[in-house]
């Protein structure tokens, strides 16, 4: 084993950028390198550089992807349909009603929050406007270009209105979940006017139930609360990197991130994700290993708390404004190929079962892919298939966050976002995706 690279680095602010000088622990000199602005863009530079210097990761690096006979899904929208609309229609949910097919996605930080598009034949697709068009956002969120996130909207028809469950960031930073209503899917929207739920919680989803009751499901945020402590931790202990990693390159990338977390934790949310997101790449590729490793040593249990994801359900008041009755464990990542999260949940029941379709693995990563888990009641025991339904393919990359509804021949579909191949990350354009579903007994299979 050769010794450990380790390094020291100190940070400039630049503008909207910043500029680190590294010194490697092997004296060969300090190396500087800039990034240019919050994009991802520049931080892929940035770690590009490095990873030419000294064989780190890369974080936007993208790993053949196997070829296999192609699912029979189909392309919707695979380029952008308005000038406004900035990086496609990632986490898409899509509605049928009297009228046609109703769409909204995510919008990251853009000025116009969730735009909203419409079908009636599933083949072209019409920009109707924006949930919350620029300016307009309710007041309890944090929005503007590098500044806010909107994520994950949808929605569902509860008694005579409409109500769009999404995510977005609070003053304070804090990811919460609101709710508006409007009485057609094309808006007027009106906010509740203060977050239905609040402390790092994203991917809502409502569920009306055969009874009526509408129920919400979310996913706890937990996964991105383990990478800047599992930074701190080797910087505290580096002793620990080997153990974890057995690639030199690996290791270097994690001795990296542990020197630049202190100044990670004084960017913005998604900054402080770019910055680590070589070493999740590293920690995923190694998932089994770390773990173990890190319970073995019985300093980290903060971290590996942080490395399950929890979704939960609990009933929503009838006038949509509250949580009541008990919270509900549903789902954890716990398979292999969900890595350190699921997310996007989707609930559909279909011929008396509950079927939870899901998200597992890094969204930037080709191992991203759409799970699903069954059960006889919303509240479980819930039954996972234990591979996911849709992976990766050379034609199409990281299928994520599905919503369910129906075709023009009235059979259920799955809507979902996938990446053009060679591509993924933050603000990259995502296609909407969709493929037939048949549901028998515990299992789902794919149709056209």
């Amino acid at each position: 084993m050769t010794d450990l690279l380790t390094f020291a680095v100190e940070a400039t602010e630049e503008g909207d950028g910043f500029s680190l000088a590294v010194s490697p622990s092997d004296g060969s000199g300090v190396r500087f390198y800039k990034v240019d602005g919050p994009e991802p863009a520049a931080f892929e530079a940035m770690f590009d550089k490095l990873h030419a210097d000294f064989g780190t990761r890369r974080s936007h690096h993208v790993d053949a992807i196997e070829d296999y006979p192609a699912p029979p899904w189909r392309p919707l929208i695979t380029g952008n349909l308005h000038p406004r609309i900035l990086s496609g229609y990632g986490d898409p949910a899509v509605l049928r009603t009297d009228d046609g097919w109703w769409l909204v996605a995510t919008s990251n930080d853009a000025p116009d929050a969730f735009p909203i598009l419409h079908s009636t034949d599933l083949e072209t697709w019409s920009p109707k406007g924006f949930v919350f068009e620029e300016g307009q956002t309710p007041g309890w969120t944090a929005s503007g270009l590098k500044v806010g996130d909107f994520w994950a909207p949808e929605i569902a028809r509860v008694g005579e209105e409409y109500w769009l469950s999404y995510t977005a960031r609070s003053h304070d930073r804090t990811l919460s979940i609101g709710l508006a209503r409007a009485s057609h899917p094309a808006g007027p929207w009106t906010d509740n006017g203060a977050p239905l739920l609040t402390g790092t919680v994203i991917d809502s989803h409502v569920h009306v139930d055969a009874d009526g009751t509408p129920w919400l499901l979310w996913k706890k945020d937990s996964n991105s609360h383990w990478p800047r402590p599992l930074a701190a931790l080797l910087r505290d202990n580096p002793d620990l990197v080997p153990v974890l990693f057995d690639d030199e390159g690996d290791r270097r990338t994690a001795a990296f991130c542990a020197a630049v977390q202190p100044f990670a934790n004084t960017r913005r949310p998604m900054e402080r994700f770019f910055l680590m997101q070589p070493l999740i790449r590293a920690a995923l590729a190694n998932w089994r290993k770390v773990k173990a490793a890190l319970h073995d040593s019985g300093i980290a249990a903060h971290v590996i708390e942080n490395m399950a994801t929890p979704i939960y359900a609990r009933q929503i008041a009838a006038d949509g404004r509250s949580l009541v009755g008990d919270q509900h464990l549903l789902l954890a990542n716990d398979l292999d190929w969900e890595g350190h999260l699921i997310e996007g949940p989707y609930l559909t029941r279909q011929d008396g079962r509950y079927y939870l379709f899901y998200a597992g693995n890094d969204f930037t990563s080709p191992s991203y892919g759409i799970g699903y888990a069954v059960a006889d009641r919303l509240t479980g025991p819930w039954r996972k298939a234990g591979q996911p339904l849709l992976r990766s393919h050379p034609d199409w990359s990281a299928p994520g966050h599905a919503s369910v509804s129906v075709g023009v021949d009235g059979e259920p579909r799955l809507f979902f976002h996938a990446y053009h191949p060679g591509t993924g990350g933050y603000n990259v354009f995502r296609a909407l995706m969709t493929v037939g579903l048949a549901f028998s007994g515990d299992e789902v299979r794919l149709v056209p």
